[in-house]
């Protein structure tokens, strides 16, 4: 450990990976981890050991542009299934099987369609296209942006 301090003190590219790790951890943070630039955070502490243990600069270099394609590529299918994942409306689910009546008169054809579910008045349409009278008592089986789809 002291070793690695006095060359941080000493040695200047090892002070340069070193402020590079730092500028890369603080643009990570300030994306709020979306993975943008850990891999080269990673990148510039392999090169700033290589630096340690006295390796020219152009091999430091290389150490950091290799570990920095691999990391990349290496983890590229989980930042693109983290970035996919969508938040999820917690009463999508809740809401689907319950009961809503109609409250005005359910017709795809014309976009018209509204129901009552819990107290709360939806846009709806009916999942097989057919029209709905009003008063009638239908079931939510799926939610379709802000509309209610549902069934007699």
């Amino acid at each position: 450990m002291k070793d690695i301090l006095e060359a941080l003190v000493s040695d200047p590219y090892v002070l340069g990976w070193f402020i590079a790790f730092l500028a890369f951890l603080i643009a990570e943070a300030a994306t709020l981890h979306a993975l943008v630039s850990i891999w080269f955070a990673i990148a510039a502490i392999l090169a700033m050991i290589a630096a340690v243990a006295g390796l020219a600069f152009i091999w430091q270099l290389l150490i950091f542009v290799v570990s920095s394609v691999i990391l990349l590529f290496a983890t590229r299918a989980l930042v693109k299934r983290i970035r996919q994942r969508r938040v999820a409306d917690p009463t999508e689910d809740y809401d689907i099987g319950k009961t809503a009546i109609v409250i005005e008169g359910i017709d795809n054809e014309q976009g018209l369609g509204r129901v009552k579910l819990d107290g709360v008045d939806w846009a709806a349409r009916s999942d097989d296209g057919a029209e709905i009278g009003k008063g009638t008592v239908v079931t939510v089986r799926k939610i379709d942006g802000s509309k209610l789809i549902v069934t007699r």
